[in-house]
């Protein structure tokens, strides 16, 4: 394969560098074009003047590029696509690019739990089912409250099955599974010896769990009951919090799986998201892991405390993750970094050194920020500023009007959030948080920055009060 890159005149020698490191499992190619900053391209612009020769077999530009990359595949016959918006993160992007035609396939069903929902209208429970069908919930798991009445139980499934959505209960009132299952639910969490007759009358799966406080055996005891009636059932060991049992109940999943190879297991991974006080990807991305290695096909999560408040998408973006790391017998790596939500996958810098050939390069009074591993760069043409303090960086760069000072703050106040988390700075970019990272806003046109950066030099430089260069 060989790869064109097309880059601006600043970023070309990081570019050259960064490519000079990788491995050579393709032909390389890199197109300068006549334009400073490689952001400021937009797809048509792109397309007047790249030149493509023979060979090419896919044209990758800038990130912050703007426009359709479909100009060029048009005006080349190549494929094209846009890279990482960090040049320095290529080497990551194609090593993740070979797992983006096979990837995201999975085969664990995701039941999201609406808790104590005999406490909320019908129309907060339907609101809250749709933002877990969109985080990737294949089923919506009714909680009940021991104690507080249901009186609009049926309502509630009715609704939710109105809305297209699968539903279970979770309940061990007799009263309330008749209910839910007539309304349309088609999964009652649980049974057990106590109700078990309940499963003979009502047309449903059930999720068969332990005695109350019993062994390991009372679970096979109405397993073999259930099976021995032919009904529809999963199998739940149930998991228990740390210091109630984790590590036990964790073997008892993998005792189950060893004496029923075929049956169906649920996990409620919620007992870890919501009773560990860490954040819920690392634990999610581990147990889902341990359940797609065991062929446990289903998990109940929720998300009800505030530091598990996506534990329903991350469970969808480790699903598919863990899929991917078993079916390919490949380290869970280097395939979906969503579930880095609080430092990235790598850092790479820019060494001053670098940054003083970036400076001698440009004319203008515009600011860049960079950071390495130990502080923030901020130059222009005329100066150069380095610190961790922002205060005391802002202090030197003399800037007096209101809308660039304001800029600089915000750019400031990432920079240093990034350099004191071990992220990846990008000026004017978001920082990432994997899955939470918000959505970049649009980037203005070619010419508005153009205009905006001369309005803004003429306003600099009438500001500006004769002084002796500095570094």
């Amino acid at each position: 394969m060989k790869v064109l890159f097309v880059t601006g005149k600043l970023a070309a020698p990081l570019l050259q560098e960064t490519l000079s490191g990788m491995p050579p499992s393709f032909d390389r190619e890199v197109a300068v074009l006549g334009i400073s900053v490689a952001a400021l391209m937009t797809t048509d612009w792109v397309a007047r003047f790249l030149e493509v020769g023979s060979g090419v077999d896919l044209i990758l530009l800038p990130g912050h590029a703007q426009g359709e990359v479909s100009v060029l595949e048009e005006r080349f016959g190549v494929k094209a696509e846009k890279g990482p918006k960090d040049l320095r993160q290529i080497p990551e992007h194609f090593g993740m690019a070979a797992t983006r035609g096979d990837y995201g396939a999975y085969n664990v069903q995701i039941l999201a739990e609406i808790n104590n929902a005999p406490s909320l209208s019908t129309d907060s429970i339907v609101q809250r089912a749709r933002e877990f069908v969109s985080s990737g919930a294949d089923v919506i798991d009714v909680g009940c409250t021991k104690g507080l009445p249901f009186p609009a139980l049926a309502e509630v499934v009715s609704a939710l099955r109105s809305e297209g959505l699968r539903v279970s209960i979770d309940t061990f009132d007799e009263g309330e599974v008749r209910s839910a299952v007539g309304a349309g639910a088609e999964m009652v969490l649980s049974v057990n010896a106590s109700n078990l007759d309940l499963a003979r009358e009502v047309d449903a799966t059930f999720v068969a769990i332990p005695d109350f406080g019993g062994p390991l055996e009372s679970l096979y005891r109405t397993l073999d009951v259930l099976a021995g009636w032919g009904l529809r059932f999963i199998a739940d060991p149930v998991l228990e919090p740390i210091g109630f049992g984790a590590a036990e109940s964790l073997h008892r999943y993998y005792e189950v799986r060893k004496r029923y190879p075929e049956v169906e297991i649920l996990m409620g991974i919620a007992n870890l998201t919501e009773l560990t006080e860490a954040d819920s990807t690392g634990v999610t991305a581990l147990l889902m892991g341990y359940c797609q290695e065991l062929g446990i096909r289903h998990v109940l999560t929720t998300a009800e405390i505030p530091w598990a408040r996506g534990a329903v998408q991350e469970a969808d973006i480790a699903r598919r993750l863990m899929h991917y790391a078993v079916s390919k017998r490949s380290l869970p790596k280097h395939a979906d970094s969503r579930l880095l939500t609080t430092r990235d996958a790598s850092v790479s810098v820019y060494p001053e050194a670098d940054l003083r050939k970036m400076q001698a390069q440009i004319t203008d009074l515009d600011y860049r920020i960079f950071n390495d591993r130990d502080q923030i760069h901020v130059f222009n043409a005329e100066r150069f500023v380095s610190g961790v303090n922002i205060s005391e960086i802002f202090a030197k760069l003399d800037v007096r009007e209101p809308t660039h000072a304001f800029y600089l703050g915000k750019e400031l106040l990432k920079a240093s959030l990034a350099l004191h988390l071990g992220k990846i700075y990008r000026q004017e970019g978001e920082l990432s948080f994997g899955y939470l990272t918000p959505q970049e806003p649009p980037a203005p046109t070619e010419s508005r920055l153009r205009v905006a950066r001369e309005r803004a030099d003429r306003r600099r430089r009438a500001a500006r009060r004769p002084r002796p260069r500095r570094s």
